[in-house]
């Protein structure tokens, strides 16, 4: 049932544009380390070429997936079909944290709809495209976009925003630095 590919194929490229969500995972090389997986919503991944994507990071209440790229660098994305036809995808690659004001940022940024609290970019070199069928995925009806976040960082404001990250996305769950506690810690940001 599962097949593997070295690239992102213009179906895959299909159909990763219709989801409206995504899932991000990561984990450190401790075996005592949290393994994360975080829920992405809203248009902010971008397929750069056939083995590069990039998504826009939002303010969330930790920065586990920074900590573990900063490590080691392994990232997993994954795509489920909630309506239409069953199919998972999963794009296996290396990760790198993109902050604002480098040239990276500066190249990547006109890509993205810059959304409120947007502290990132997280870039993916992928070197494995999987599918698998997907046939006990359950169906779920999309009926929008939540704006809470977006709503929230508007509110924190410049400032509210950098005490939050100064907070909560300096170091990971178990005390690792993240890219953003590293720039932050240095006052360059």
């Amino acid at each position: 049932m599962g097949k593997s590919f070295e690239a992102i194929l213009p179906e895959h490229e299909a159909f990763i544009a219709k989801q409206h969500i995504f899932f991000v995972g990561s984990a450190p090389l401790s075996g005592d380390g949290h393994v994360n997986l975080s829920p992405k919503g809203h248009d902010v991944l971008r397929i750069l070429n056939e083995n590069e994507v990039a998504y826009l990071d939002l303010t969330g209440s930790g920065n586990e997936t920074s900590a573990h790229l900063e490590e080691n660098g392994r990232i997993t994305i994954l795509f489920s079909a909630f309506e239409g036809p069953p199919m998972i995808l999963r794009l296996y690659g290396q990760g790198r944290v993109i902050l604002p004001e480098t040239p990276e940022w500066e190249a990547l940024a006109p890509r993205f709809t810059m959304l409120p609290g947007a502290r990132q970019i997280i870039a993916v070199k992928v070197h494995e495209v999987k599918t698998s069928c997907g046939f006990s995925v359950p169906f779920y009806n999309y009926e929008g976009e939540r704006n809470t976040l977006q709503k929230w960082a508007v509110n924190k404001g410049d400032e509210g925003l950098l005490a939050y990250w100064q907070e909560k996305n300096m170091t990971s769950m178990d005390g690792m630095p993240t890219t953003l506690g590293q720039k932050l810690s240095t006052n360059n940001l």
